[in-house]
């Protein structure tokens, strides 16, 4: 293996290769007070002034006049219209919790049927819906897609993705989002990622200065609001959320992106007694095409063409490498950069020391 190779192999892993160390975390970063959350909206609208990048589908046409017909024009047919200026599209946007009536929220534009490019259109008004149907916000304005796309002659050239694109501030709550805070006597906190050491540790910093606090289950504490904060829950909160504690232990895990031959191994990892063999047998077939042509005083033939095809067998030196009991990610390594492994190659070596019980992790493939 080449020294480039043997370069990004200890680049990708080399961070990873430091020691643990403990961390104070704030109760905010690893926790959120259960009932307060985002809400998620969608809608269905035109966009129009599209220079014939839109598209022709028959739902658009419909649209369009029922549009017309709201604003009190009169369309006698669908093609009354020009195909092409107009695209269906759909909306997203979320709406941050206790958000009021009058806040503005960004949308995302995408496109439904078969438009070409949204660049340089306009979102006519049109409703956001909460999942149970109510309306809760009304989005219009110019959609800005980030890019262009032109074509001509059979050539074309795009910058971006041009068929969705999102509207700055471009929704307005139509109505207040209301959110209740904890019950009568006290709140709950959910852990952000479920660990039953992270929710003792939270219960127990908690109970220690501010209030009375259990660990109902690995994601959930319960903490019961003091008499002198009855009437200030949001300073009670605000004290609560700053609190500092020790971060988790992280959980011994290898990830593997076999698609990029990307892997990250956490510092965690520790191996059981293992010896690794590596070796490589690459094949490689070059074809050479040549044409036969009879000679100069040849009555007869005919020019051909044929090909030469040569195949030739490389087999590297097999390497024998033992890695100790209870090694780190540091030694492992070491270990496999002295055999000259490839990302690639490093893949299917922890992959079998995973099936034989040596890599002490929890081996995830994406």
């Amino acid at each position: 293996m080449n020294r480039m190779k043997k370069t990004i192999l200890v680049l990708t892993l080399i961070m990873l290769c430091q020691p643990a160390f403990a961390n104070k975390v704030r109760i905010k970063d690893v926790t959120h007070i259960d009932g307060i959350r985002e809400n998620q909206l969608v809608g269905y609208g035109i966009v129009v002034g599209l220079p014939g990048t839109g598209d022709n589908s028959r739902s658009t046409q419909i649209t369009n006049v029922a549009l017309l017909k709201n604003l009190g024009t009169v369309i006698d047919t669908p093609n009354d219209i020009k195909k092409g200026n107009t695209a269906a599209v759909i909306l997203t946007a979320m709406a941050p919790a206790f958000a009021r009536s009058g806040d503005r929220i960004d949308v995302t534009v995408s496109s439904l049927a078969d438009s070409s490019s949204l660049e340089g259109g306009v979102l006519i008004q049109t409703q956001l819906l909460a999942p149970n149907g109510e309306v809760i916000a009304v989005a219009q304005g110019p959609v800005s897609v980030g890019g262009t796309s032109a074509s001509a002659g059979g050539s074309s050239v795009r910058t971006s993705i041009v068929t969705s694109g999102r509207i700055p501030n471009g929704a307005i709550i139509e109505r207040d989002i209301l959110s209740d805070i904890g019950d009568e006597t006290g709140l709950k906190l959910v852990l952000n990622k479920s660990d039953f050491t992270m929710a003792a540790r939270v219960a127990e910093v908690v109970n220690s200065s501010l209030a009375s606090a259990k660990a109902i289950d690995s994601s959930t504490i319960r903490v019961e609001i003091p008499q002198n904060f009855d009437d200030d829950r949001i300073r009670f909160i605000s004290i609560l959320e700053n609190m500092t504690l020790q971060s988790a232990d992280s959980v011994a895990k290898v990830i593997i992106n076999e698609r990029t031959g990307t892997i990250v191994i956490g510092s965690d990892v520790k191996l059981l007694p293992a010896a690794v063999a590596h070796g490589n047998l690459s094949v490689t077939v070059t074809t050479t095409n040549e044409v036969s042509q009879p000679g100069d005083l040849a009555s007869v033939g005919q020019t051909m063409g044929f090909s030469n095809s040569e195949i030739v067998v490389t087999k590297e030196e097999g390497k024998l490498v033992e890695v100790p009991a209870n090694a780190n990610l540091s030694e492992l390594v070491r270990a496999l950069n002295s055999i000259g492994v490839t990302p690639y190659d490093l893949i299917s070596i922890l992959q079998a020391l995973k099936a034989a019980g040596s890599l002490q992790a929890t081996l995830e493939i994406i």
